[in-house]
């Protein structure tokens, strides 16, 4: 009979992070897309920057959900280690884009 407390639980740390990962990743394009318009400065590689992090993001996201699979986790484990690699990436981009932006106002 499966643990129902550790189910919830899994499934609302999922949610969390799917959540948190939305939130900020909504944050990070508005303030890259006013810095390509230049309403915010920017840096000049950040375009590639954007798409250099995306790649790197889904290697490893397919890397940390094969290992989870590969223990036996369930599914909802499977997903939380795969997007582990992309909350990393727009919580450090909210951060940094959040912190130029501050001391350029």
């Amino acid at each position: 009979m499966p643990n129902i407390s550790r189910s919830m639980s899994d499934a609302t740390r999922l949610w969390s992070q799917l959540t948190q990962i939305g939130l900020e990743s909504q944050m990070v394009i508005g303030m890259r897309v006013a810095g390509m318009i230049g309403i915010l400065p920017s840096r000049q590689d950040e375009n590639h920057r954007m798409l250099s992090e995306k790649m790197d993001a889904a290697g490893e996201a397919g890397q940390a959900m094969m290992k989870a699979v590969s223990r036996g986790a369930s599914a909802d484990q499977v997903m939380s280690a795969g997007l582990g690699p992309y909350g990393r990436r727009t919580s450090a981009n909210a951060k940094r884009l959040t912190h130029a932006a501050s001391r350029n106002v």
